[in-house]
């Protein structure tokens, strides 16, 4: 069973671990977190959201926008091919994204900030459509 999360679907099993993961939050996505929260950034970002299957680390509704920090782990073979099919479809339900590494947001983060910044602006001028597609179209 799938439940709508504003427009997208999602795994209501999944409300818990998304729970349990915006309370650890590791380091990077904390740094992140203090620069994007209360609509910073002119949009609003919520924290670990539930999307299909999936828990993204930053989702912005409005423009369908998932931010990702990868950490070092992300970068063996087996997680880079997970993490490429779950981008791929998440991007078949209308979700765009944006991924920085975990050394970047830590050492770079007014960077990551002006990059994050100029996809909002790039989606902002973008036709987004209301009613991207739902699971199964």
């Amino acid at each position: 069973m799938f439940m709508k999360n504003k427009i997208l679907l999602y795994n209501p099993k999944l409300k818990r671990l998304a729970r349990k993961l915006r309370k650890q939050g590791i380091l990077s996505e904390v740094l992140l977190w203090k620069q994007i929260k209360n609509k910073s950034l002119g949009v609003e970002f919520h924290r670990q959201v539930p999307i299909d299957n999936y828990i993204v680390d930053f989702y912005c509704h409005e423009l369908f926008l998932a931010v990702e920090v990868d950490g070092s782990s992300h970068f063996s073979d087996e997680v880079e091919a997970y993490d490429k099919k779950r981008q791929e479809k998440l991007e078949k339900l209308g979700v765009n994204f944006i991924r920085f590494g975990d050394r970047e947001v830590k050492q770079r983060i007014n960077i990551v900030i002006w990059a994050l910044e100029n996809k909002i602006q790039e989606l902002k001028t973008k036709d987004i459509p209301l009613n991207p597609p739902s699971k199964g179209e």
